[in-house]
């Protein structure tokens, strides 16, 4: 039975974890009698978005305690994260990992990467264990990398940032994976380009299934 760790970021693809990619990971990886435990850093968002109207909220909320809610309260600081214990690490898409994990929603391919973040990343990487990305995901993967394959998808100005990150893009229709083997680099466009539940479902399938075949 193999273990993945699952970055989120909160709750609400405005300001968080993309909700719908998050669930499908969760059970995209228990489908394959797999196991999940879930990593969120222990700050407060960068913006509290309301959904309804897509505006910001003056209030603020913290990280881990609005990723419980997708995960059912069970989820663990990311500062505790060890890469030794799991064999694969996953991060699943959201504007708020593009406001939370790394700043490139406010700075582009200047953007920032918080620090524990970029450590359990690197960490996996350094064990040769794979990484799966979602939506915009791959980007910070990318940010933090530098050298990998990934996809987003068909966006142009993503794209060009992706490249200028020293990273190689590849495009995708939706649903489809990109492997980067030599690497052990996985990711997948979902909301990055138009789809639907059903497509994300089948997106996060595709992308486990790929990372089972790939594990050393």
């Amino acid at each position: 039975m193999k273990k993945f760790a699952v970055i989120l970021c909160g709750c609400g693809h405005l300001d968080g974890s993309e909700i719908h990619e998050a669930t499908m990971t969760l059970l995209a990886i228990d489908k394959q009698d797999c196991t999940y435990t879930c990593f969120v850093p222990d700050l407060d968002q960068v913006q509290v978005m309301n959904h309804y109207i897509c505006e910001v909220m003056d209030e603020k909320r913290n990280m881990l305690v609005e990723a419980a809610r997708i995960a059912r309260g069970d989820v663990h600081p990311i500062s505790e994260y060890n890469p030794a214990a799991f064999d694969a690490l996953m991060l699943p898409g959201g504007f708020g990992v593009a406001k939370n994990l790394f700043t490139y929603a406010f700075d582009g391919r200047d953007a920032k990467v918080n620090p524990d973040v970029e450590r359990a990343i690197k960490d996996t990487y350094a064990l040769k264990k794979p990484i799966g990305a979602l939506c915009i995901a791959p980007v910070l993967v990318a940010k933090v990398l530098g050298n990998i394959t990934i996809t987003v998808g068909s966006d142009p100005a993503t794209i060009a940032d992706v490249e200028a990150m020293g990273a190689t893009h590849i495009i995708t229709q939706q649903t489809e994976v990109i492997a980067d083997k030599q690497n052990m680099v996985f990711s997948t466009p979902c909301y990055m380009l138009p789809a639907t539940i059903a497509d994300i479902a089948e997106s996060a399938g595709n992308l486990v299934a790929s990372i089972l075949e790939n594990i050393i």
